[in-house]
């Protein structure tokens, strides 16, 4: 399981041609701004799955003490 599964066998021209689509579509001014709002995304939601995976630990531990 080394490659992800939604990008198959995606080779490098592939990639390319992806790349300039997306420059196309987007303009090279826009693509930044589309990065850093992706980047934010991901934090966030990391930061989610870490509090959901604290409240479960804390759960587990008052159940436990009963």
């Amino acid at each position: 399981m080394n490659h992800l599964l939604f990008l198959g066998n995606l080779g490098t021209g592939e990639i390319i041609i992806i790349a300039i689509i997306v420059l196309l579509l987007f303009g090279g001014k826009k693509i930044p701004e589309l990065m850093k709002g992706i980047g934010k995304g991901v934090k966030n939601f990391k930061d989610g799955v870490k509090g959901l995976e604290d409240d479960i630990k804390l759960d587990d531990t008052d159940t436990t003490k009963k």
